[in-house]
């Protein structure tokens, strides 16, 4: 996109709140007919946004700020005692790259996790063209990270990347695995990859301090989280 292009921004329909009860809520899209690409995205995620397909959008709640933007400085970071266990316990497990691309494999174990976890909500019992809509676009660089123990698929993180860091953009596992703990798995091999890759942060979307299904995101230390338009160090 170049210097001359504006960005305008349009507000979505009030819904139900997926996290906070008797909440509305609203997000604030960037223009979806302005031809996107990989700069303006690294620009606009650096001021919150997220990419669900080829839309970008932040939370644009009135009278409600719970939502807010983390990013973890990969370099700084240092593994604690239940991360190591958890790389431990997941020695098993190789890690490859996929082309960011619909495959029969990732879908059904994208279905079947979503099913799991989802089973109430509007992602249930996804098709082939919702999953494609969610997590696949054609102007971001994406890659399609997974989890093997063998042949046997266990996970794969949707990992965008952008100038400023990598993006976790969804991640979805074999949800007869629990004990693995693949979900805190993946943000580990994700921290480790931008470290390897020598970008400084990993985004993880937003943090919302009351809801407790949001809170491991804190967990992952040092962190910047973003208030008032600018990234402040999350205290402790």
């Amino acid at each position: 996109m170049n210097d001359h292009t504006r960005i305008n921004f349009f507000a979505s329909s009030p819904e139900p709140c997926g996290y906070l009860e008797d909440r509305q809520a609203i997000s604030a899209f960037a223009n979806p007919y302005v031809d996107m690409d990989a700069e303006t995205y690294n620009e606009l995620i650096q001021f919150g946004f997220r990419r669900s397909g080829g839309y970008l959008y932040r939370p644009h709640c009135p009278g409600c700020k719970a939502c807010i933007s983390i990013r973890v400085r990969c370099e700084e970071y240092e593994p604690s005692r239940n991360d190591r266990r958890n790389l431990k316990r997941n020695a098993d497990i190789t890690v490859q790259t996929a082309p960011a691309k619909f495959f029969e494999e990732h879908f059904e174990l994208y279905r079947r996790y979503v099913n799991a976890r989802h089973a109430d909500g509007s992602m249930a019992n996804p098709s082939r063209s919702d999953y494609h809509r969610f997590l696949i676009c054609d102007w971001a660089e994406t890659r399609f990270i997974e989890f093997r123990q063998g042949r046997r698929l266990l996970g794969v993180a949707v990992t965008d990347v952008t100038e400023s860091g990598l993006s976790a953009v969804y991640t979805f596992f074999d949800p007869e695995e629990g004990s693995r703990s693949l979900g805190h798995f993946a943000i580990l091999r994700q921290i480790e990859m931008a470290r390897e890759q020598g970008y400084p942060y990993l985004y993880l979307g937003y943090w919302i301090r009351e809801c407790d299904k949001m809170n491991y995101k804190s967990r992952y230390r040092p962190s910047e989280i973003f208030i008032d338009d600018q990234w402040v160090e999350m205290a402790d």
